[in-house]
């Protein structure tokens, strides 16, 4: 056998330098041209479908705005219904991750859905922006390097109302929720800032999920002669509240200081003019003067018809801050590392103001306010009473 010499070698080495930078130089390609998929798991159906509509609105208003494109690849979006169930959620993302092969996903309506895909998420580090699901836990003792909440915590939309309320609106309160981890933790932050200012809680009652008969509480209400109520209600529940409230004539002597899911514009849309004077705390709200918020409702209005409302915002949210960390990786989402940091430095002008993720908890600081139902321009939904300032969940 002939000996191979040095020229020979260096010839084999040169082929192999460029065979193997040719394989990466097509690979590149390949993955410029493969669309990024992000998995949207959102309520369709049920008492949360309204819900889960007006996110995905916000979700692909926000992609028409950039042409379904980011970091030089398309975005395809692929729905799955959560059904307002959390076993279904654990099956809907595991057929996007597993099947559809998705790069990211975003969605989750249910905090309890949310807690219930948590360790799968985890543990196949899979990016997840949460855009609704509001349970402290999720930023906190169940917190995932994987996991960033775009829409807000319980004790960041709640805690501040407490003292606002204590001080503009009344010291009596019987407190409202629905029964489950939300409702819960949100009542407890209202609860803890509404005492600490001097406030009474005169009643306290959760009810179930999806409940279609309010009368019984609001009887509860009307017997404790509280000065203001506030309820953290949403979905249906909040219509059929809001209908029979204002059905036993109690808005004609109780107020209402509620959570913001209470006094959304679609549920106005459904109750009138009867909820005008209903206070509200949220991250959101119609009249900021801010020029991102006119651009977004002037979009909305323009596809849709009607006016938004925060579940359109959260949705809008979401995209953004996935579109920006996109963005910020150049659409190379082979680096897990490199994709988590880009959303942990993430900041946005949304439509509510300045928002960033904290890369400590993984959740958006974000100004809450102060809302009223009005006619504004004619056109029913919530005007800005105070901003409350700048909110950080304390991540724990």
């Amino acid at each position: 056998m002939s000996k191979i010499n040095r020229r020979q070698l260096v010839k084999a080495g040169i082929g192999l330098v460029g065979l193997a930078a040719s394989s990466r130089f097509s690979f590149a390609i390949a993955q410029r041209e493969e669309p990024i998929r992000i998995g949207v798991v959102l309520s369709y159906s049920g008492p949360y479908a309204r819900l889960g509509q007006e996110i995905t609105k916000g979700m692909e208003l926000y992609l028409e705005k950039v042409n379904y494109q980011a970091g030089g690849r398309r975005i395809q979006l692929l729905k799955e219904d959560e059904e307002a169930d959390p076993a279904v959620a654990v099956r809907k993302v595991r057929k996007l991750v597993e099947q559809d092969r998705v790069h990211l996903l975003t969605g989750i309506i249910l905090s309890s859905s949310a807690y219930a895909i948590r360790d799968y998420i985890h543990d196949r580090q899979i990016p997840l922006v949460v855009a609704n699901a509001a349970a402290n836990g999720i930023t906190r003792e169940r917190r995932s390097p994987y996991i960033f909440r775009t829409s807000i915590s319980a004790w960041q939309q709640h805690y501040p109302m407490g003292p606002w309320v204590a001080k503009n609106v009344g010291k009596r309160v019987f407190l409202l929720a629905l029964d489950y981890a939300f409702g819960k933790e949100a009542t407890a932050a209202f609860k803890e800032g509404f005492l600490a200012a001097g406030g009474e809680v005169v009643g306290e009652l959760y009810s179930p999920l999806g409940s279609t008969d309010y009368s019984a509480v609001i009887s509860r209400i009307a017997a404790a002669r509280p000065e203001a109520v506030h309820a953290v209600l949403s979905g249906s529940d909040a219509v059929i509240f809001m209908r029979q409230f204002v059905q036993f004539g109690l808005n004609r002597t109780i107020q209402l200081a509620v959570s913001g899911e209470v006094t959304d514009e679609n549920v106005l849309e459904a109750i009138g003019d009867a909820a005008i004077g209903a206070k509200s705390a949220d991250h959101w709200v119609y009249t900021l003067n801010n020029t991102a918020n006119k651009e977004f409702i002037q979009a909305y209005r323009q596809k849709y018809g009607g006016i938004p409302n925060h579940f359109a915002v959260r949705g809008y949210d979401a995209m953004q801050f996935i579109v920006d960390a996109i963005n910020s990786v150049q659409g190379d989402l082979s680096n897990k590392n490199r994709l988590i940091n880009a959303f942990k430095n993430a900041k946005i002008i949304s439509p509510r103001g300045f928002v960033q993720i904290d890369p400590e908890t993984n959740n958006a600081t974000q100004h809450v306010y102060a809302r009223e139902v009005a006619r504004v321009n004619g056109i029913l939904t919530n005007r800005l009473l105070a901003d409350l300032g700048i909110i950080r969940d304390p991540g724990k």
